[in-house]
């Protein structure tokens, strides 16, 4: 217990520096560590870690993307003569670039496995393949929900970082006091549908209070606010259900080391990559309609 709360407060030092320094180029090399150390997790897994070529390219893919689409950032309305037709016309080529170099390191791993069919299987290949567009993807969102407001974007990314482990730390709780009716016993034994419910209700709470201080209360606020931490929660359970759902078809206890007592970066992110990607989907779409929660 010891050691895990202490690798726990380390983990929480580092990410309070990396927060630090959000608006530098701090944030998007720290991404970048952070999905390679995943991507190299989830490829050992599957004991692909030795072919080198699928192993570099996936990398190549991963550590790229956050440094990509943090280049679309560095311009706006006020940064181009011309205003919206420019910035779009900057975001397609970011996304072009994005795809570009996605369907690269594809063709390589395709290449690899033709090259090497009698090593390699199919589940490897496609397992690779959807690391590569998933883990990337979804930790950027780190970079774009930074990036999306110069005022509240630091206030954003908490929130989302926090809307996965909010949701376990409510089941957690609920699930000692209630817990009677198990959720998934085969994947998650601790799980309870109790602890599950309690983790929905805390975190709709606790967006709803966050955005309410943040932006002034109002019931809209509270309402939407609410909403968006119950999605994230289930999101988050679904997340963290299917990661361990692979380790336990494929005979793992944890996907790594690298923080003693949780495992590797994979353990502790599992349900943010699905948390994430959706917090930001759901409150860009309101700032794109002009009702966001901040003004």
């Amino acid at each position: 217990m010891l050691t895990r709360i202490i690798s726990g407060a380390v983990g929480i030092v580092i990410m309070a520096g990396i927060l630090f320094f959000h608006d530098t180029i701090v944030l998007p090399i720290a991404v970048a560590a952070i999905i390679a150390v995943m991507l190299f997790e989830l490829l050992r897994a599957v004991k692909l870690e030795k072919c080198f070529p699928v192993y570099f390219a996936v990398e190549a893919c991963g550590i790229s993307m956050p440094f990509i689409y943090n280049s679309y950032y560095y311009y706006d309305d006020t940064k181009i003569d011309g205003a919206a037709e420019a910035v779009n016309s900057i975001y397609g080529s970011v996304t072009l670039i994005a795809f570009a170099v996605t369907l690269a390191a594809a063709f390589v791993i395709f290449a690899t496995w033709l090259r090497n069919h009698k090593e390699i299987r199919y589940e490897q290949v496609f397992f690779a393949l959807a690391a590569m567009v998933l883990v990337p993807q979804a930790m950027s969102t780190m970079v774009r929900i930074d990036r999306m407001d110069d005022e509240n974007g630091l206030f954003l990314l908490i929130i989302g970082l926090c809307g996965a482990w909010i949701a376990d730390t409510g089941a957690y709780f609920t699930g000692v006091a209630f817990g009677k009716h198990k959720l998934c016993p085969e994947i998650s034994p601790k799980k309870t549908i109790e602890g599950f419910i309690g983790g929905i209700t805390f975190t709709g709470i606790a967006y709803a209070a966050a955005f309410s201080i943040r932006g002034g209360f109002s019931v809209y606020t509270c309402a939407v606010a609410f909403v968006i931490g119950a999605v994230c929660a289930v999101i988050g359970t679904i997340g963290d259900l299917s990661a361990s759902m692979v380790k336990r078809q494929i005979g793992f206890k944890d996907y790594g080391k690298i923080m003693p007592g949780h495992g590797g970066l994979m353990d502790r992110f599992d349900s943010v990559l699905f948390v994430l990607p959706t917090f930001y989907i759901m409150t860009a779409l309101l700032e794109e309609t002009d009702i966001g929660l901040l003004g």
